[in-house]
């Protein structure tokens, strides 16, 4: 028997030998780490695939250069960037819409682009068509027209002369066309405002009876609200006017017109007549006061006696009319005619036409501008009236 066999009876213990230990290896991390690299290799690569792919799948065509002729083109309120290179491509500005767009990525001032008519350049590279439609200068056929504005040129006291609605349409008008103005006279004008078929022209349907009947100088007096119009410059005379009377009568329709005027017992003309008159007599704050005064005077056969309706004739407004200009006979003289004027006096705002549908409460027949800054001291009887003239007088306002 072997030693070996022995030892498998014996008592005493045997040596046991220890399992050899191989070095620790970290394979599962260098896998990770290496994964890693190839996955930011793999982004790289598409990021670089991908640039390369939208240079060669993505161009676009674009001219060169400021451009050829002049087109007038319009841009529509709510337009994205995107719509107006549509428009732009259209008209033959740029050579695709890309081109004005990649152009315009970069300017800010795109996203506050106004709505209108600009002046642009045909065949032009997108970076000028950009430069151009953003140039202050290109924008044309504008028409600002302010409160209390009438058709016709008003003379101040100081001799300045703020333009009517007449010549504001016709400096509007003009723009440079390949060399050629667009400038529509106001001669022009006057006479299809005169002449014109009132419903051609865009006025509503319950103004048209009365502005019929009216002087023909003064048949669209009223009619247009004052505001921001824009027209196409290169338009005729007719497209002009109806462009301004069917953008205005839709102003009117924003503010409830003629249906505001249903619960005032007078027609919504004569209502646009009263908000008229309360634009021209008074300041913004007074106007549901001088409102009420128009009411009670109406209601009680009395003349309104409103120096603005004097004025309106002689084109040239004073705070005091004289008694010469007083005693003049005529369809707006208000000292010697009751009831209202047979056409608005001016452009009456937003607010006035609210004053003229809603007139604050009270017993008012008189009132007087009495403060500097166009205040006006109301009063019921004439000797309260006569109080407040004097107070007026004293404190130079009137």
């Amino acid at each position: 028997m072997s030693n070996e066999e022995l030892d498998l009876f014996s008592d005493q213990p045997t040596e046991r030998r220890r399992p050899v230990r191989r070095p620790a290896s970290k394979p599962k991390k260098r896998r990770t780490a290496l994964w890693a690299v190839m996955a930011v290799v793999l982004v790289l690569i598409g990021v670089v695939v991908y640039y390369v792919a939208g240079q060669i799948f993505s161009s676009y065509d674009d001219y060169s250069g400021a451009g050829k002729g002049d087109v007038v083109v319009r841009v529509e309120a709510g337009n994205s960037t995107g719509d107006i290179a549509a428009t732009l491509a259209e008209a033959g500005v740029v050579a695709s819409s890309d081109a004005f767009v990649n152009a315009a990525k970069s300017d800010k001032r795109m996203v506050g682009i106004h709505p209108g008519y600009y002046l642009m350049k045909t065949e032009a590279s997108g970076a000028e068509a950009v430069k151009r439609i953003l140039d202050p200068e290109s924008r044309v056929g504008n028409i600002q027209i302010p409160p209390g504005s009438t058709m016709h040129d008003i003379t101040k006291t100081d001799g300045t002369v703020e333009p009517g609605v007449v010549n504001r349409l016709a400096a509007a008008s003009c723009a440079d066309l390949n060399g050629e103005s667009t400038c529509v006279p106001v001669e022009e004008l006057q006479a299809v405002a005169d002449t014109a078929d009132l419903a051609a022209l865009g006025v509503p349907d319950w103004a048209i009876p009365n502005a019929s009947a009216a002087e023909p100088a003064r048949r669209l007096e009223g009619l247009v609200l004052p505001g921001v119009y824009d027209v196409r410059p290169g338009s005729t005379a007719e497209e002009l006017w109806k462009q301004l009377v069917t953008d205005s009568a839709t102003q009117l329709q924003v503010v409830g017109w003629p249906d505001a005027a249903a619960d005032t017992g007078y027609t919504p003309y004569q209502v646009l007549t009263m908000a008229s008159l309360i634009e021209r007599e008074a300041v913004k704050i007074d106007f549901g006061k001088v409102s009420r005064v128009t009411y009670n005077r109406l209601k009680d056969g009395m003349e309104l006696q409103y120096d603005s309706t004097i004025n309106y004739v002689q084109n040239e407004p004073t705070i005091r009319t004289d008694s010469e200009d007083r005693e003049t006979p005529g369809p707006y003289n208000s000292y010697l005619n009751t009831g209202l004027p047979p056409t608005p006096i001016s452009s009456p705002s937003k607010e006035a036409l609210a004053a003229a549908v809603a007139p604050e409460e009270g017993t008012w027949l008189f009132f007087v501008r009495c403060e500097t800054n166009g205040l006006s001291c109301f009063a019921t009887t004439n000797d309260e009236h006569e109080t407040n003239v004097d107070l007026a007088q004293e404190r130079g306002a009137y």
